[in-house]
């Protein structure tokens, strides 16, 4: 059985009240399925169909062209988030447990990917965060605070180019993310985060 059915299975053995206070999702008793919001947009999960829909284009492109970090952490957020809310400490991914992850092979964060496309665009990068329901915050020369799914927060900070620097961009967690999920799904929520700023 491979993660994403196993995931199904834990989804449908779970109490459906339970699930939604600790995720912050809704359900929908008539046809069994739970609507949680993804960047801000709602998406409908049905652990009948094992079907995820979405009804925003921005939700399709996430749903579809990144699905292989989306699918799973939507299911694993609804299936372990724990009832707490953000404690506002930010940390680095290097302060986490696992941190070390974020550092080898094709875990590293692409990072250097947000930092060359905005170049000197500070004013850009706030855009497409905010086009994907991101609220700006106080970091860097530019920053969103990103909701990729409702109790896990990503902040990614941005400082343009200059004439002695180059461009960078940080990513930042609350304190609470290892709470909710395993360590390889954070990852793919902050892979997430990185990769909705470049689209």
């Amino acid at each position: 059985m491979n993660g994403e059915d196993h995931a199904w299975e834990l989804l449908s053995a779970l109490d459906p009240l339970d699930v939604c206070e600790r995720s912050l999702s809704s359900f929908n008793p008539v046809d069994h399925t739970f609507t949680v919001k993804l960047f801000g947009t709602p998406v409908t999960v049905a652990p009948g169909q094992r079907t995820i829909t979405w009804i925003s284009p921005d939700s399709e492109l996430i749903l579809t062209k990144i699905a292989y970090f989306s699918r799973l952490s939507i299911l694993h957020h609804l299936i372990r988030a724990q009832a707490c809310a953000p404690s506002g400490r930010l940390v680095r991914p290097s302060d986490l447990k696992v941190g070390a992850i974020y550092f080898n092979g094709s875990h590293v964060l692409p990072l250097e990917s947000v930092a060359s496309r905005y170049g000197r665009d500070a004013g850009g990068f706030m855009r497409q965060g905010l086009r994907f329901g991101g609220q700006q915050v106080s970091h860097g020369d530019a920053a969103v605070s990103l909701l990729p799914l409702p109790r896990i927060p990503v902040i990614l900070v941005f400082w343009r180019e200059d004439d002695e620097f180059a461009a960078r961009a940080d990513l930042l967690f609350d304190a609470t993310c290892e709470r909710h999920v395993p360590p390889d799904i954070l990852w793919s929520i902050a892979m997430m985060s990185v990769l909705v700023m470049t689209k």
